[in-house]
């Protein structure tokens, strides 16, 4: 009996193609009950996600199951266009190796992300509950799990944001600890501005203020996140009960400056001030940051601090492929003896 693995991912194919194989998590146990019979294989999982789509099997014959696997991702997304360029196929140890280095984060477009791992799990339950796994498949994805949790916590690979936008948030919580009582002001409605905003507030932040001259978007982007939209000419007036400030107009000239935040910090009482200023041109004066118990950061800073964090991400690579190298040799052994 033979592991196989036929699938694509963000490496290997454009979003257009992913979108077009993507299946549906309601369908997913449904989809494997067909695959049974649709294809040689004993044993079946699909993981579905935004940037992969996999197909995980045992059969008796590997090449016939690959070629029935290929066959039916055409058939149920009734593809008018063959896929097979983007289609990667993987065999036995290189299946169990593949299936670790995703789950670890070490297949994913941000190295080291922890979103893969639940994502993998709900697959599998999927699977299993549907009926569509045994034996094999059982072992090889909680064996998975197990590796992912000793290497997660064992490594730094999943420490230190490696985005902007999460950068931001990890360096508003060193500041304030606990951001529940922290009130946020996003001067305008930008992608980089919302992406913040969003991660701010899953991180738990509280009131949202989201300042911009359109109100139609101004609202919308309120909506999002569960706040308030107010008019850009009033940001001055509010400013006194804000402690984080996200900043992305387009404005040529700095927006909030030193000279209009000294008579402000008074009000504040001089409580700390985040400013995120994530403008090009900037929005926020250099100069801010001299006064006292306020904290600037740009788009220089926070890059440099992904860059930091994900250059030490990378040096743990080393570390983690030597313990998934472990344990395939041992799950690889444990699936010749039971098939052999």
């Amino acid at each position: 009996m033979n592991l196989v693995i036929i699938g694509l991912n963000h490496c290997s194919a454009p979003v257009a193609v992913r979108e077009r194989v993507a299946f549906p998590r309601a369908q997913l146990g449904a989809a494997t009950c067909e695959l049974l019979s649709a294809a040689p294989v004993t044993e079946v999982a699909i993981l579905s996600t935004c940037n992969r789509v996999e197909i995980y099997a045992l059969a008796a014959a590997a090449g016939q199951a690959a070629l029935a696997l290929r066959r039916y991702l055409h058939s149920y997304h009734k593809l008018t266009e063959p896929i097979d360029v983007h289609l990667y196929e993987r065999h036995n140890r290189d299946c169990i190796a593949h299936l670790l280095n995703v789950v670890c984060g070490l297949d994913s477009m941000v190295l080291g992300e922890t979103e893969i791992l639940g994502q993998v799990k709900d697959a599998y339950a999927a699977a299993q509950t549907a009926g569509a796994t045994g034996a094999a498949l059982n072992r090889l994805f909680q064996k998975a799990f197990a590796a992912a949790k000793h290497i997660r916590s064992t490594t730094a690979i999943t420490r230190g944001s490696t985005s902007v936008a999460n950068v931001a948030v990890e360096l508003a919580e060193k500041i304030f600890r606990d951001l529940t009582q922290s009130t946020v002001m996003v001067i305008g409605t930008g992608a980089m501005s919302e992406a913040t905003a969003k991660a701010l507030r899953s991180r738990g932040a509280g009131s949202i203020l989201v300042c911009g001259r359109d109100r139609e978007r101004s609202g919308a982007l309120a909506g999002q996140l569960g706040g308030r939209a107010i008019h850009y000419d009033d940001w001055p007036v509010e400013f006194p009960k804000v402690d984080i400030v996200i900043s992305a107009t387009a404005s040529p000239h700095p927006i909030v400056t030193r000279e209009k935040l000294i008579p402000l910090m008074k009000e504040r009482h001089q409580r700390p001030l985040f400013l995120i200023d994530i403008g090009v041109p900037r929005d926020i004066e250099t100069a801010c940051d001299e006064l006292e118990n306020v904290y600037v950061y740009n788009m220089d800073d926070m890059q440099q601090i992904a860059k930091e964090n994900l250059a030490a991400r990378e040096r743990e690579i080393t570390i983690c492929r030597e313990l998934i190298a472990e344990r395939v040799a041992r799950l690889a052994e444990w699936l010749e003896e039971r098939y052999k």
